[in-house]
């Protein structure tokens, strides 16, 4: 049975700091959920998207789940779900299935990866990468970030893309949402400006722990909470 992974973003036009808080207290009160093998509760980036500004209106929850039952399970009954569903202005719920993913986050890879043949078609793609940086590489990854930014502004093919992350500065994600593989594969292999970026990121050695993952889209939805 193939995971289900989601990513749902929960904005804020009130209650900013209850939302910030629950960052810390959130994650202590999800033990032993049914279904869910692997989360993250995440802070956003500000400004277009990669940022070290943070944004304080928007945080978001990455789940492993056994199946979309599990998930929409505990999202309609847990404590956590419902308070952050009366709190929330809007509620944005990315629905995914792995393709590929390599490297760690927290020490495991808990994304599945398909078997090797497997087409990727034309359906649209979401790319999540992840990085803990080392303390001595700090200031200089973050003088390299606005290059990083404007490189995916200019990609063929993205739809959407947000900084994402556990930590401000060390403990960093991006995810991005493309039309089809064919633009992913084309930004990741052919774009010179990307190139040079992990060219640099080899160099530089700035990552202690990172991972790389691709994703089918199954469905992208929005809903007003609070108005």
């Amino acid at each position: 049975m193939q995971q289900v992974i989601t990513l749902t973003f929960f904005s804020f036009k009130s209650n900013k700091f209850w939302a910030f808080k629950q960052m810390g207290l959130a994650p202590r009160q999800l033990k032993n959920i049914s279904g869910l093998h692997f989360f993250k509760f995440l802070g956003t980036g500000g400004g277009d998207g990669f940022s070290l500004k943070p944004d304080f209106s928007t945080y978001a929850f990455l789940g492993v789940w056994d199946n979309l039952a599990s998930y929409k399970n505990c999202f309609q009954k847990h404590p956590v779900f419902l308070k952050y569903q009366q709190k929330a202005a809007s509620q944005r719920e990315l629905i995914m299935n792995p393709l590929k993913s390599h490297g760690l986050w927290s020490g495991i890879n808990p994304f599945d990866s398909q078997k090797e043949g497997s087409i990727e078609g034309s359906q649209k793609a979401v790319v999540i990468t992840r990085a803990t940086l080392r303390w001595n590489r700090l200031i200089s990854f973050w003088k390299a970030v606005p290059a990083a930014s404007k490189a995916i502004e200019k990609a063929v093919g993205v739809h959407y893309f947000k900084g994402i992350g556990e930590w401000p500065f060390i403990q960093q994600a991006t995810v991005s949402i493309w039309e089809n593989f064919e633009a992913v594969n084309t930004f990741a292999y052919k774009d010179k400006a990307h190139a040079t970026i992990v060219k640099k990121t080899r160099q530089m050695k700035w990552y202690k722990e990172d991972l790389f993952s691709r994703f089918y889209l199954l469905s992208d939805t929005t809903k007003i909470l609070n108005s």
